[in-house]
């Protein structure tokens, strides 16, 4: 098998233990300070390290979780001590951890190394589509959340469901990104047009412009970063 099946279940691994296995707790439990912030640190740079170990599956390969764990640690420290919330921070955040991933593969097995019967049965291919529907998680939520924070209302009326906005958006997301890859643009559309009536009333009530632009600018971003991954994605099919 190609080597760069490693990479993107390092990529994997770095996306699971990010988004999907951090908890709320976890994560404002890092900011925390003193010796409390440092034990949600390293609890999260282990997990971060034993995700991987446990993807690539190279069993006498103890430098590449003991790297991210120590570069985990160390970047995760920096960023929560010194640095606020911000777009800016959690893309150059994102950026160093898929650096040292890529140093990490291109070291250990850039030339070929073929490790476990896990890799000889699962191609490419597969790993790619994961890595995709996991970006449609938490990743692109927490993007989006980065990205509208300018134009974030500073206080809503609306009576809604408890996290409903963000599951939506991981429903419609993950549909888009389904729709894209089966070659169902016809969906997208159908979607879209389904999410606009659904909205009109909605927006009709509130009768403020900003709220408009607001609900437009979220529904297109989302929409737009589920169409260009899964367009990315079928190219490298």
């Amino acid at each position: 098998m190609e080597s760069i099946i490693i990479f993107i279940k390092l990529l994997c691994a770095h996306l699971c233990s990010d988004f999907i296995l951090q908890t709320d707790s976890i994560n404002n439990g890092k900011r925390k300070p003193g010796i409390k912030g440092i034990g949600y640190l390293l609890l999260h740079s282990t997990i971060h390290a034993c995700v991987a170990y446990m993807l690539v599956a190279d069993w006498l390969c103890w430098l590449v979780p003991l790297v991210i764990f120590a570069s985990h640690f160390i970047i995760d420290l920096i960023k929560c001590r010194c640095y606020q919330d911000s777009l800016s921070t959690f893309l150059a955040d994102q950026f160093l951890h898929i650096i040292i991933i890529g140093v990490l593969w291109f070291v250990f097995y850039g030339d070929g190394t073929v490790l476990s019967y896990i890799e000889n049965h699962c191609s490419a291919n597969v790993w790619l589509t994961v890595v995709a529907y996991i970006l449609m998680l938490r990743p692109s939520s927490i993007l989006l959340g980065l990205f509208l924070n300018k134009w974030t209302p500073v206080s809503s009326n609306t009576q809604s469901l408890p996290n409903a906005g963000q599951w939506i958006g991981y429903i419609e997301r993950i549909m888009i990104l389904t729709f894209v890859l089966v070659g169902s643009f016809e969906g997208v559309g159908f979607l879209l047009a389904a999410k606009s009536v659904f909205r009109f009333g909605e927006l009709n009530k509130a009768k403020e412009i900003r709220t408009t632009e607001y609900v437009l600018i979220g529904t297109f971003s989302s929409f737009t970063i589920a169409i260009l991954t899964g367009i990315a994605i079928k190219s490298l099919f």
